[in-house]
């Protein structure tokens, strides 16, 4: 096929990809914008998430048209879970996220100009959706090892508080202490819980927000034991306790499936790499030994 077919069949069909995306999240930015124009100023403006919704004109602009506000939305979220890792802007990944589709349609137009296939045209669509979703793939990553890094470190916090509240500490004092004691992740995100107390975010707010931007199970079980007991009047020691054992069994179960996991994981490199080569040494030279007799 001519390149000034595939010229114009790109000139119809872009304009329809990049504009129905954008005509059908126009309503969602549009009442973002009204909600964002209507807070302007509140205290409680400060905790909300951010979005591309911010005015400006020049590359920000062209940004906005281009990415839909519910994909703007995922990526802060993913940036959140992730743990805010340096580089990692809602800005850059957004424009990462464009940059290699472009270049994956690119390569691919150049590649196939001159006589292009199904199974071409099928691997280069596919490149085109990989190159856009790399960069949430980069930050999914980041965000699964965070979580698992949280699910370790939280039994041993939780006892922490546990001794903390029962010396006679309240539970603030307990969360801030194991925050400035503690090191890791979850000593991270306590501590930006406790600045967000301080600040003035009321504390049911505070902790679920803890637990919507770890997306931690455990952690989201704990802040939903800690809002109940200061509801009902539980007291909080009983509640740290029961969520500390809980949490410690969980892991005991997570590190058990990973055992069991490791024969699965074994069979293909010890089948592919091992194996022939262990039939090479010990059967190779009975194999030339036969050879050579029957010759």
């Amino acid at each position: 096929m001519p390149l000034i077919v595939w010229a114009a069949v790109a000139a119809l069909v872009l304009p329809a990809a990049i504009g129905l995306p954008v005509a059908l999240a126009r309503s969602g930015r549009s009442d973002a914008v009204a909600r964002q124009n209507l807070g302007r100023g509140l205290v409680t403006q400060v905790f909300e998430v951010g979005t591309l919704e911010a005015r400006g004109t020049g590359a920000g602009a062209i940004l906005r048209t281009l990415t839909p506000e519910r994909v703007a939305r995922r990526v802060r979220h993913m940036i959140d879970v992730a743990g805010r890792p340096a580089g990692f802007t809602m800005t850059r990944v957004l424009w990462a996220k464009l940059a290699f589709a472009l270049a994956a349609v690119l390569l691919g137009t150049l590649a196939t100009a001159a006589r292009p296939s199904l199974l071409e045209v099928v691997i280069v669509l596919a490149a085109v959706a990989g190159g856009y979703h790399l960069p949430e793939a980069a930050l999914w990553g980041r965000g699964t090892e965070r979580q698992q890094a949280i699910a370790r470190e939280l039994p041993d916090v939780l006892d922490q508080m546990t001794i903390a509240v029962e010396a006679g500490l309240g539970f603030e004092a307990a969360l801030a202490r194991a925050a400035s004691s503690g090191k890791g992740v979850l000593a991270e995100e306590l501590g930006r819980t406790v600045q967000d107390v301080a600040v003035g975010r009321p504390r049911r707010e505070a902790y679920q927000a803890l637990a919507t931007r770890t997306e931690v199970p455990e952690l989201k079980r704990f802040v939903g034991a800690v809002n109940q007991a200061d509801t009902y009047g539980v007291p909080l020691a009983d509640v740290l306790r029961v969520q500390a054992d809980e949490a410690r069994v969980k892991r005991r179960q997570r590190a058990e499936e990973q055992a069991m996991k490791v024969p699965v994981k074994v069979v293909f490199p010890l089948v592919v790499c091992i194996l022939p080569a262990l039939l090479i040494v010990v059967v190779g030279p009975a194999v030339l030994g036969l050879l050579n007799g029957l010759s």
